[in-house]
């Protein structure tokens, strides 16, 4: 297989940079040309067409027939305009990828005469076979019906692929019994609650406030390699990760791709996929190398969460979409290469006022100080309070590769607020004292005349915190990279949500028995930090101290996706989601099962690579190998050299010997994976973390021994491993 991978590495160096042409030298004049909104809307629907959805959708108002009817007229005007010819309710069902079924505007009449039509009940609702998707047992194949419904709230949007143009409507999908079969519905579910929760709290502080609105900003790491190298490696092509061989010599240990100059391939690349995401109306705004090679991020501004999250998924689509055209692959996989940075997808979360605050953002007044610290640490204390729902929200076999290691956070959930904001909370704890800035006229003075001074932010940067305050937000840095953010971001909107209405009650509480309203929510939240305090940490959190210091605390480390996963079902996890009307019971069951499964078959995957891999690849260039040994000592000893035969015969029986460990391991792999098979999905998830996943490490160990002698076949070539990256 050797003629493959040199092929696949001629290929790579001899590709020509794709040019990249915009449309405009100015972003302005093609942002959203592919989105129907606000300006599309005005133009294609009437005045008060437009008003009614504007309203409706504001309001969570029930959107009629016959403005249904209405919107979907202008939208279709507006498509067929633009070259669209079909349209599909594009929806995120609960597996990895989201999910579309094409449809035709063209209908023939009763007289045969061709039309385009598009009603607002093909608007508003759809119909997939729910049996076909993951449903944890609440569709099957004779009971299979399911709907999809239109999200109004998220635009609708134009996608170019494969030379035709399609009509993307946002929707929720559920089943016919009307559990959520998405991710978007209880996303959706719990925006609304921490709405309603965070503007009566608000209220406490403006009785202006009507309205808190959910951000969120999306950072996306991924790495590029070249088209060729990804083909000539099956474990990529299955499994999105290389399960076998050694990491090149020179990797990240100089630290010279971070922030490096972008590689001409990469950069037209990224330059396309932006112009491609620019049109859809996602705000990207920042691209750089990460820290390993071949590795690197992108990122948009902030937007309202439902819209940032549609937004990511469709980015990650455009990016492996627009990849083909520059012969490249991206890999979204957490950890693609082992013994380099991981990949994650960081998610910046805070809360907007409709009168223009940011409610996560210190200020120099007192009252807005409180309202600040209300949020930050109710934020803190439903952190605490569900640190192991966050951890299972996250939780999939390939980032349980990444957390804890080269800069990603670990499995331990706990909080950075930065030095300064902790002396603030522990003053307010210990001395009821409301002091907090904006950090003004905080510098840090270079001693160099010429160069401006840098003004200090009010927080450090901790990038082992798996949840920390960067100054106005909060930023949930424990996602994985292949991850949909909706699951992370409903449990941490639903946690929230619940905590500030138990504040609330309590504030209110205390009000009623005569206390004074500030007076009453400083005591609240002096008893919130205390009770939370363990959550805080500002150290390093790859240290071992930190794990014996975590243990004392009480915190839970829940290293593997099964141990995490358990936390959805504890009776304190239901009831935060029954209570709160974001999942029922059966919804609840159903996804634990799908996680599970989802698991299971992931580290199956990986299991058959590892086999197939090692018996079809590995062990026949030893074999091979160990044959041409064989060979030259029977030519030695015909010749008289025995006593020259020691090492070379030391490494045929070394060799010899890994082969049969090899063999042996991967043979008790496959009947291991059997029994596993046959349990229910709990059970199965954990046969395969702790009895199938161990055989990895030990196969891994003896085909590596394997490349120390044999250096001519496609796995065995380490002085071209560094160029599997493309750089």
């Amino acid at each position: 297989m050797s003629h493959i991978r040199f092929e696949a590495l001629k290929d790579a160096k001899n590709r020509p940079e794709v040019k990249v042409t915009p449309p405009s030298n100015r972003i302005s004049d093609y942002f959203g040309v592919n989105v129907f909104n606000d300006k599309a809307m005005q133009r294609y629907l009437s005045s008060t067409t437009y008003k009614n959805l504007k309203t409706a959708v504001e309001k969570s108002q029930k959107i009629d027939t016959r403005l249904a009817d209405a919107v979907a007229s202008g939208m279709k005007a507006w498509a067929i305009e633009n070259g669209v010819t079909h349209y599909t309710h594009w929806f995120q069902p609960l597996r990895g990828t989201s999910a579309e079924k094409h449809d035709s505007f063209f209908r023939p009449n009763a007289e045969g005469t061709p039309l385009e039509e598009f009603k607002g009940s093909t608007l508003v609702q759809q119909e997939p076979d729910a049996s076909s998707f993951p449903s944890g047992g609440l569709r099957v194949t004779f009971e299979a019906r399911g709907y999809t419904a239109w999200d109004p709230s998220s635009p609708a949007f134009i996608v170019e692929s494969g030379g035709g143009k399609t009509l993307c409507i946002p929707s929720l999908f559920v089943s016919y019994t009307g559990e959520a079969l998405d991710h978007k519905t209880p996303l959706i579910r719990s925006i609304d609650l921490l709405n309603r929760a965070a503007t009566d709290v608000c209220r406490l502080f403006d009785r202006n406030v009507n309205k808190v609105t959910i951000t969120l900003g999306v950072e996306q790491e991924f790495f590029v390699v070249d088209k060729s190298l990804f083909y000539a490696r099956h474990d990529l092509v299955l499994g999105g990760r290389t399960v076998l061989s050694h990491a090149p010599a020179r990797g990240q240990q100089l630290d010279d791709h971070y922030f490096g100059s972008i590689p001409s391939r990469v950069k037209a690349f990224m330059q396309d996929f932006e112009i491609e995401s620019l049109k859809l109306g996602i705000p990207i705004t920042t691209r750089h190398n990460e820290v390993a090679p071949a590795q690197f991020e992108c990122a948009p501004q902030f937007e309202e969460v439902n819209v940032a999250v549609d937004h990511n998924m469709v980015l990650m689509d455009v990016m492996s979409r627009v990849a083909e055209r520059h012969n490249l692959k991206v890999l979204f996989h957490e950890k693609p290469f082992q013994g380099v940075n991981g990949s994650g997808k960081h998610n910046n979360w805070a809360l907007s006022t409709d009168t223009g605050k940011n409610l996560l953002a210190p200020s120099n007044k007192p009252k807005e100080n409180l309202q600040f610290l209300a949020f930050f640490v109710n934020t803190i204390k439903a952190v605490h309070e569900h640190a192991d729902l966050l951890r299972a929200s996250i939780a999939s076999d390939s980032n349980d590769y990444r957390l804890g290691a080269n800069e990603a956070p670990p499995a331990i959930i706990s909080v950075f607020v930065g030095s300064q904001l902790d002396k603030v909370l522990n003053e307010l704890e210990e001395n009821a004292k409301v002091q907090v800035g904006k950090g003004d006229n905080m510098y840090i003075k270079l001693g160099i005349d010429k160069i401006p001074p840098i003004l200090l932010d009010n927080t450090d940067r901790n990038r082992t915190s798996p949840f920390a305050f960067t100054g106005n937000k909060f930023e949930f840095r424990a996602v994985g990279s292949t991850a949909n953010c909706s699951l992370p971001m409903m449990v941490l909107n639903t946690a929230v949500a619940d905590q500030l209405v138990k504040f609330h009650a309590e504030v209110e509480k205390l009000e009623k028995d005569g206390e004074k309203r500030e007076l009453a929510i400083v005591n609240v939240l002096r008893r919130y930090i205390k009770e939370s305090k363990a959550v805080r940490f500002e150290g390093n959190n790859y240290s071992e101290d930190w794990e014996k210091e975590a243990k004392k605390r009480g915190l839970s480390n829940l290293r593997t996706t099964p141990e995490a996963l358990t936390a959805n079902i504890t009776k304190k996890g239901r009831k935060l989601f029954t209570d709160n009307n974001i999942l029922t019971e059966q919804e609840i069951e159903a996804r634990q099962e799908i996680h599970l499964e989802n698991y299971l078959h992931q580290v199956q995957i990986e299991s058959r690579l590892i086999g197939d891999l090692t018996i079809n690849h590995v062990i026949p260039s030893a074999m091979k190998y160990l044959g041409e040994l064989t060979e030259t000592i029977y030519k030695m000893q015909k010749i008289g050299l025995d006593d020259d035969l020691e090492m070379i015969t030391d490494t045929a029986r070394r060799i010899a010997k890994h082969i049969n460990k090899a063999t042996k391991l991967v043979k008790e792999m496959i009947n291991e994976r059997k029994k596993a098979n046959l349990l229910e999905p709990t059970e199965g998830a954990e046969a395969y973390c702790n009895k199938i996943k161990p055989y990895f490490d030990k196969i891994r160990y003896e085909t590596d021994k394997l490349e120390q002698f044999v250096d001519d076949e496609m796995w065995q070539l380490p002085k071209y491993r560094e160029l599997l990256f493309v750089r």
